[in-house]
C-alpha cells in the first residue's frame, strides 16, 4: 500500500498537469475566439459597406428620366445580384448564364443520363482537378 503524503502528491501532481492542459486549452480558444471576432467585424463592415453602396446605385438609377419602361427589364448593376435565379416553374432557360446554358443544352441532347464531367466538356466550363467530392464530403 502507497502511504498516504505520496498518493496525495501524486494526486496534486496529476491536478497540476490537468490545470496546464487547461491552462494551453484555454489560450488556443482565446485565439480562435479573438480570430472569429475579427471575421465577424469584417463581416459586419462589408455587409454596412454593400448596404451603403447599393443605396447610392439605387439612388442614381431613381433619378427622374432614368428610369425604365414598364417593358424593359433594368440590367442589374453586378452588386449583389443572383446569376441563377431560383428554380420555378415555367423557368426558362435563356435566364441562365452562357456557360449554364451551355450545360444545359447538352444535357438536353444527350440521348440519356449524362456525368457532370463529360457534360462540361463541350461548355466554357471546365471542371479542375481536385475540386470534384465524394459523397459526403464538404
Amino acid at each position: 500500500m502507497v502511504p498516504l503524503p505520496e498518493e496525495l502528491q501524486a494526486r496534486e501532481a496529476a491536478a497540476r498537469r490537468h490545470v496546464e492542459e487547461l491552462q494551453v486549452e484555454a489560450a488556443e480558444l482565446a485565439l480562435r475566439l479573438e480570430e472569429a471576432r475579427e471575421d465577424l467585424s469584417r463581416l459586419e463592415v462589408t455587409r454596412e459597406t454593400v448596404a451603403q453602396v447599393l443605396a447610392e446605385l439605387s439612388a442614381a438609377q431613381a433619378e427622374p428620366g432614368d428610369a425604365p419602361e414598364s417593358n424593359e427589364t433594368p440590367v442589374p448593376h453586378g452588386v449583389g445580384v443572383m446569376m441563377v435565379p431560383p428554380r420555378r416553374e415555367g423557368l426558362v432557360v435563356a435566364v441562365l448564364p452562357d456557360v449554364y446554358r451551355d450545360i444545359a443544352e447538352i444535357i438536353a441532347d444527350a440521348p440519356g443520363p449524362v456525368q457532370v464531367s463529360r457534360s462540361c466538356r463541350g461548355s466554357a466550363y471546365r471542371r479542375r482537378p481536385g475540386r470534384s467530392r465524394g459523397p459526403g464530403e464538404r
